[in-house]
């Protein structure tokens, strides 16, 4: 039994893990995550899709300051997104620094946190990761495929702040601010 065990803990320190939602397949081998609602052929001039759901950006208080960002402090990795409450922006973490990828929008939809947080949060595609989140995709060679919806700034009725996902239209990354869509190629 033992044998079996310790068979099934190398086995799985082996596999590269690759996770869909609301899906039964994935595409390829290329994505560590994506969602249902996809273009049926990837093709640029492909822009249908009947999906309306994006993914939720975690909303801080308050973007955190690091006096000194160093492979040594614990800082965000780069890549990092988050909706900041109290400017009502989506950031993202690159080379040290938050860059602003909206305008300041509106945070009065998004629903207050009463909880404590308690764990690490979720890796998928390692064992371990440097990496702090609560969900974090490590892998060198698969990427995330955002959720596809066509024309996000006239299809979803009722975007929440911090929502992203990836418009067929434009072919860009569309962020919700609370107010306003922005849209980044």
């Amino acid at each position: 039994m033992k044998k079996y065990i310790l068979l099934f803990l190398v086995a799985g320190n082996l596999v590269s893990a690759q996770v869909s939602i609301g899906k039964k397949s994935l595409s390829g081998s290329s994505s560590i995550l994506e969602f249902s609602g996809m273009t049926q052929t990837f093709a640029p001039e492909d822009t249908e899709t009947a999906n309306v759901k994006g993914i939720m950006l975690p909303a801080v208080v308050v973007t955190p300051v690091f006096t000194s960002v160093t492979p040594s402090t614990n800082h965000p990795q780069n890549g990092t997104f988050l909706f900041d409450k109290q400017i009502s922006t989506v950031r993202m973490f690159e080379n040290g620094n938050w860059i602003d990828m909206t305008d300041s929008g509106n945070s009065s939809a998004a629903i207050p946190v009463t909880g404590i947080e308690i764990g690490s949060g979720v890796i998928i595609g390692a064992s371990s990761s440097s990496a702090k989140g609560a969900l974090v995709l490590e892998a060198s060679n698969k990427a995330l495929i955002l959720p596809h919806i066509k024309n996000p700034h006239l299809t979803v009725k009722s975007p929440y702040p911090g929502m992203m996902c990836f418009d067929t239209v434009s072919r860009s990354v569309a962020v919700f601010d609370g107010n306003k869509w922005s849209y980044w190629k």
